[in-house]
């Protein structure tokens, strides 16, 4: 069972950390929530949950106004472009054990949580009071980064404060500024060619193949590495309605969240996904099926005539 949010509140006394406290109705959205909280009080926040491709979480707090660039986010974490997106909502019970639009970095107190990643924006640290919800999204509260900093200390947790929308050059002499703070109870293995390139190349291998006389008995070697790529690669995303609109819907909602700007971004990007997913996946059915009768068509119609 984990914490709720009257254990939570309680721990904070129990700490001596002051905080102010704001009953509101449940909100979903920063804009809802500045209906019951004025920016007087403090300054709101935002809070993302995102898993990576080796699924580790990672709980990114955030200004309201800070622009979280995904993609780049991802190369800082070492994790390539398009290494992390939207965590699934499932893992907000098991893990953070929150209900949607309660993402909050108090969530890290439950043992479950332990090995979740949190990166606060440095923002913060130049604000009187920060209001962030009690892993309930019925209630609000404001305190300074010195109460936050105390109570993540006392469950064993370093507050990390991280420039946001700092976009350094990662690249052979210049690490991964972030990819310390990567959960260590994985292995992190090298990242593989992205699909586009490896499409790409492979087309060109197959038009300078074609430019050659057809004699050899056999296929080359460079022949069978090109199917092989092209399978792996072109295949499996774009034969695969569901893989290939999963696609889709990570590229929008990475920049739906690095566009956010007022509002709870994790809520509305998890309704994005929802909304969109059926209807996405029954037009890339349509567009493969059609591509496969088009395709049958002409290679009907373009054999060579047999002597």
């Amino acid at each position: 069972m984990g914490f709720s949010k009257d254990h939570l509140l309680a721990r904070l006394q129990e700490l001596q950390i002051d905080y102010s406290k704001y009953e509101h109705p449940p909100v979903l959205t920063v804009e809802e929530q500045a209906k019951y909280v004025s920016s007087s009080e403090g300054a709101l926040s935002k809070n993302l949950f995102l898993k990576d491709k080796k699924n580790r979480y990672y709980i990114v707090s955030a200004m309201t106004d800070t622009k979280v660039d995904m993609k780049v986010l991802s190369q800082r974490l070492g994790l390539g472009k398009g290494g992390i997106r939207m965590a699934p909502e499932e893992a907000l019970s098991e893990l953070l054990q929150v209900s949607l639009g309660c993402v909050t970095p108090f969530a890290v107190v439950n043992e479950s949580a332990r090995d979740v990643s949190l990166l606060l924006d440095q923002k913060f640290k130049n604000q009187t009071r920060c209001i962030f919800h009690p892993l309930s999204n019925d209630v609000s509260i404001s305190l300074n980064t010195l109460g936050l900093d105390k109570f993540l200390q006392s469950i064993g947790r370093d507050s990390v404060y991280i420039d946001l929308e700092a976009n350094p050059v990662v690249g052979k002499d210049q690490p991964p500024d972030l990819a310390v703070y990567v959960p260590s109870n994985s292995v992190v293995v090298p990242e593989l060619p992205t699909k586009t390139a490896s499409i790409q190349t492979a087309s060109k291998n197959v038009s300078a193949e074609k430019t050659k006389p057809v004699a050899s008995a056999k296929p080359s070697k460079l022949a069978g590495n090109v199917k092989s790529a092209v399978e792996d690669s072109a295949l499996l995303v774009f034969k695969n309605p569901e893989k290939f609109v999963e696609e889709i819907l990570d590229k929008t909602t990475a920049l739906l969240l690095s566009e956010g700007k007022g509002e709870n971004v994790e809520a509305l990007a998890e309704t994005f996904r929802k909304r969109l997913t059926s209807e996405f996946t029954h037009l890339a059915v349509m567009y493969k099926n059609t591509a496969y009768s088009q395709g049958f068509y002409a290679g009907t119609q373009s054999q060579p005539k047999r002597p």
